[in-house]
């Protein structure tokens, strides 16, 4: 077997032992094509750790038979310090306690200074400054020192998948359908991913604010290719973030099914042997992320939704009502909330009770929002 398994400590939060990562390699180092795929960087988002816990197991099988073909880089819990985040009993993962923020935002940022340490070397040949690149970011990476556990563990991840040829990280939101989030330079390429997980909507966006993992690794290939429009340089790192559902669809009947789709993709980019068969129909179109209407409330309250997930509305359909439960009179103690674009009704809030402001929903349109501009995500 090719397998091997590292454990990379982060930097000590306090005087306790340091957590780490724990990390599946298949394959020689070095070998192409090389992916890397990790789960729950958002670590109260627990579907995906269960579906990289059957990729583990499909690939430790495929590696007993001789058929890892490229590098594979798993990491099935990649954040070790969300996962130990719980407050009064109830898991908090999205941002970290010690005041770092989301973990998924502020990640570094690969192409500050990329253009000027690669300009002089780059050549006619477009795989010759592939290498010349991925070279670049990982040494500007190695020489970066952590000041902080959260530092770390960016550190750490970012160094494993910045030379990859595939990154997906891999999530979920609140209550959902299955969907992906792209950049459209990798529209249509990604097309087999998105029929193959079963996507029922993917999400493009150049840049959708916030420096999110998917984009520190895609995103410096566009951007270098406009600084240098005299030299080759391919969009070479296809990062997505796969979006597995809900919190709630946990669970061997989803996650089990999820990995052999996972597995697939892989055998069709080349790095684990066998025959994948025909893909999939796609269960989607490609559409812009700045399309795609943020539903917020004007009024704190509780949700009481209209519409199911899946539903397919116009604008100004009602999504969801806020009910006041203090209010005196009942029949003016709810405010109407309606959606701005025709589309699909791709996720819902879990949590009912919100604040002014609060997202509630996702409504996958097919027409850019005159509101939707700059910071794209929802928090």
């Amino acid at each position: 077997m090719t397998k091997t398994i590292d454990r990379i400590p982060l930097l000590p939060y306090g005087l306790d032992a340091p957590r780490q990562l724990v990390v599946h390699r298949y394959g020689m180092r070095g070998a192409r094509p090389k992916a890397y795929l990790h789960a729950s960087l958002h670590a109260d988002e627990i579907p995906a750790m269960l579906v990289l816990h059957h990729l583990v197991r499909l690939l430790d099988e495929a590696d007993r038979a001789g058929g890892i073909k490229g590098e594979i880089i798993v990491v099935p819990m990649a954040n070790p310090i969300g996962v130990t985040q719980i407050v009064n009993a109830r898991h908090v993962g999205r941002y970290e306690l010690a005041g770092g923020g989301n973990f998924n935002r502020n990640w570094p940022d690969l192409f500050a200074g990329l253009a000027d340490r690669v300009r002089d070397r780059l050549t006619d040949d477009a795989a010759r400054n592939v290498t010349i690149i991925r070279t670049a970011m990982l040494a500007d990476l190695e020489a970066r020192t952590a000041g902080s556990e959260l530092a770390s563990l960016r550190l750490a991840l970012a160094r494993l998948a910045v030379d990859a040829d595939i990154v997906l990280d891999c999530h979920c939101d609140s209550e959902s359908l299955l969907h992906l989030f792209l950049i459209p330079a990798h529209w249509p390429t990604a097309a087999d991913l998105s029929a193959e997980i079963g996507s029922r909507a993917t999400l493009l966006s150049e840049e959708s604010g916030g420096y999110a993992f998917d984009e520190t690794f895609s995103t410096p290939w566009t951007r270098l290719a406009r600084a240098l429009p005299d030299k080759p340089v391919p969009p070479a790192c296809l990062s997505a973030t796969v979006e597995y559902r809900g919190q709630a669809e946990v669970g061997d009947e989803w996650a089990e099914p999820d990995a052999r789709a996972l597995l697939r993709f892989l055998q069709r980019r080349g790095l684990v042997a066998g025959d994948p068969g025909p893909l999939p129909q796609a269960q989607c179109e490609a559409t812009r992320l700045d399309a795609c209407d943020v539903v917020r409330t004007p009024a704190a309250g509780i949700v009481a939704y209209k519409q199911p997930l899946g539903a397919m509305v116009t604008a100004g359909t009602v999504i969801a009502e806020i009910v006041d439960p203090t209010a005196v009179d009942t029949r003016a103690a709810r405010t109407p909330v309606h959606t701005a674009a025709d589309g699909l009704l791709l996720s819902r809030r879990a949590d009912k009770l919100v604040r002014p402001g609060d997202s509630l929903a996702k409504v996958v349109g097919t027409k850019t929002l005159p509101n939707r501009t700059g910071y794209l995500l929802e928090d």
